[in-house]
């Protein structure tokens, strides 16, 4: 029995009618000093903690009803969490009472671990719809047709998938820029034309920050691959990050520099388009930050500055 409750994990108190400890097995370390026949629950558990058993106790004694308790303990200076399962054992004139004690401190941590990230999930799901939602609505409200409705809500749907792959991949703590930047140009970028120039810092976002930043870069290179430099047959583009500052707090400043193959004029950011709200609005107020859209002959050029609270900085290319 002792290997028994040993390989277990699982300690035995045994106490008379009056609440005092006979018999005792396979104590913990720290409870097994302090132990001692005759000795009360004040004396092993500390007194706030003796209390609260001595009175859950009597009235299990009194009742004959099984209760269940928790105490949390100060092991050299951390917290261990123990459940006692309390049953009355014997007859009238020779009542006592069994306690089963089981360490739980794991799982009670794995517990609020779980607690935690399914409050997160509902956080961020709670966010995703509202972000959703709006894109519906604006992408609605600048179309005319309903294919062109469905075409550009799909597209757009995809670039948020996209960007939230790379979050829940991290375990929701964000993703690398150069990475989020290739998988939202994946769709729209030429074969022949290599690999997309990006230069810079390579800052990892937030969460917050590569949901958002994910949609402006979609809008962008959408706007290229339907009229502008990659309609043309020419991948002029390059993006770049660099330290900034805002507010006089530290930054990083992304810019998207296109150029075209002539000096029209023709893109898809009109005044009140969604591409352009996103690019203006939407994403430096999600962000905290500023941007601004350059739209003249022959260029387009966009530049987002993202405070320091959405980023961390990592190395340069």
């Amino acid at each position: 029995m002792e290997r028994a409750l040993g390989s277990a994990g699982i300690s035995i108190l045994c106490q008379d009618a009056r609440l005092l400890i006979f018999y005792a097995e396979n104590l913990p370390p720290h409870f097994a000093a302090l132990f001692m026949p005759g000795g009360s629950d004040a004396a092993l558990f500390g007194e706030v903690h003796g209390q609260y058993l001595t009175a859950l106790k009597r009235k299990v004694l009194e009742t004959g009803i099984p209760n269940n308790a928790e105490v949390e303990i100060d092991v050299d200076g951390e917290m261990r969490t123990y459940e006692l399962k309390i049953q009355r054992t014997g007859e009238r004139g020779t009542l006592g009472l069994l306690s089963v004690m089981t360490e739980v401190t794991e799982t009670r941590h794995r517990e609020k671990v779980l607690k935690s990230l399914l409050r997160e999930l509902s956080h961020r799901s709670k966010n995703l719809l509202a972000i959703i939602q709006g894109i519906a609505t604006q992408t609605a409200r600048n179309t005319l047709s309903l294919d062109s409705f469905l075409l550009k809500f799909r597209g757009r749907l995809q670039s948020l998938s996209n960007s939230q792959d790379l979050v829940t991949d991290s375990s929701w703590r964000g993703a690398y820029l150069f990475e989020l930047a290739e998988k939202q140009f994946a769709p729209y970028w030429p074969e022949t034309s290599g690999s997309m120039p990006i230069y810079g810092i390579n800052a990892h976002l937030t969460p917050n920050a590569a949901v958002h930043l994910g949609l402006a870069l979609h809008e962008l290179i959408v706007n290229s691959a339907s009229y502008g430099a990659i309609s043309g047959g020419a991948a002029s583009i390059t993006l770049n990050c660099r330290e900034a500052g805002i507010n006089d707090r530290k930054a990083i400043e992304i810019t998207w520099n296109e150029v075209l193959q002539d000096q029209s004029e023709v893109h898809e950011f009109s005044e009140n388009s969604f591409g352009r709200t996103v690019l203006e609005r939407v994403v430096p107020s999600s962000v905290n930050g500023k941007a601004e859209l350059n739209l003249v002959p022959g260029r387009i050029e966009y530049r987002l500055t993202i405070p320091e609270t959405e980023f961390e900085i990592f190395k340069r290319v």
